[in-house]
């Protein structure tokens, strides 16, 4: 005899989440204001779906950016809840629906409308770095090689998207529209430990002036921000590692500088380790008269 057993599936329900947007609309706004609106969505519907909806169906004039709604283009930075985000990453279940969602445009650019911002002032210092290959010598017959140990050098640079998350959320960044910002020290970095460029002393050159990687703090916003997972302070601290190598040795080649600023700290010895070396330091420069009077005699 054979018992059946039947399994009943319960459709997800949607559930009214309330949104809080802060609007700005340059004909009418002297500063930005806040309004409410209320949608039903699933747990699994993005913030950027919520985003279309009020577009689509409640009010035609909210202003975004989206382009391919995978995390890819970085068209949709937004801060979200306070915290900057891709909206088409950031999942309803993520969020506390209990109290409204804040959604407001990423902070330290030109405000145009809603939720764009003018990212020229981005771009302009994402091109000052010179983010492309540079080589010396003849054009190669064929493709540069390279191997991949110096490729995970700075494989994790390549992974951004120019999105702004991490610039638009480093308090310099806010004070100082002046410093280059995360992103284009990051882009920099990524052409500064490739062995195939040539161009690490002018990158260097340009990232050690006032508003260059000395003005980073060190406060690890950029990092928690990146929705790509890189290590922006890691390379940030990286290239004024490079800096102090060539400022104390000269302008050593430049696989010497990726070699030594990509070096990681060594070990710390145990103190009694520390003070039997040393012992053996002394013994021996003690020992180095006597030594070399023994020669002389012989």
């Amino acid at each position: 005899m054979t018992a059946t057993v039947e399994e009943t599936i319960v459709a997800p329900v949607a559930t009214p989440v309330t949104f809080r947007i802060a609007r700005f609309i340059p004909d009418v706004d002297a500063e930005p204001h806040w309004e409410e609106y209320t949608v039903p969505l699933y747990p699994t519907d993005r913030v950027l779906t919520a985003l279309e909806k009020i577009k689509g169906e409640i009010d035609g004039t909210l202003t975004f950016r989206r382009s391919c709604g995978h995390g890819i283009c970085g068209s949709d930075a937004m801060r979200i809840n306070g915290r900057n985000r891709l909206a088409c990453k950031t999942l309803v279940k993520d969020l506390d629906i209990s109290k409204p969602i804040t959604v407001e445009a990423i902070k330290g650019l030109p405000l145009e409308k809603d939720l764009v911002v003018d990212m020229d002032p981005f771009f302009a210092a994402y091109r000052e770095v010179l983010p492309f290959l540079i080589t010396d010598g003849h054009e190669p017959t064929r493709e540069r090689l390279q191997s991949a140990e110096d490729r995970a050098i700075f494989d994790d640079g390549t992974k951004c998207i120019l999105c702004a998350c991490c610039t638009t959320s480093c308090p310099v960044f806010w004070t100082d529209s002046q410093y280059f910002g995360p992103a284009a020290i990051v882009a920099a970095n990524r052409f500064i430990f490739d062995s195939r460029d040539s161009g690490a002393d002018q990158r260097l050159e340009i990232l050690n002036n006032k508003e260059g990687v000395w003005r980073c703090r060190t406060t690890f916003n950029c990092t928690d921000a990146c929705p790509r997972g890189i290590e922006v302070t890691t390379a940030i601290q990286q290239v004024k590692r490079a800096l102090i190598f060539r400022r104390w040795r000269g302008s050593p080649t430049r696989r010497g500088i990726r070699r030594r600023a990509g070096r990681r700290r060594p070990r710390a010895r145990s103190a009694s380790s520390a003070r039997s070396g040393r012992r053996c330091a002394a013994g021996c420069r003690r020992s180095s008269p006597a030594s070399s009077a023994t020669s002389a005699a012989g």
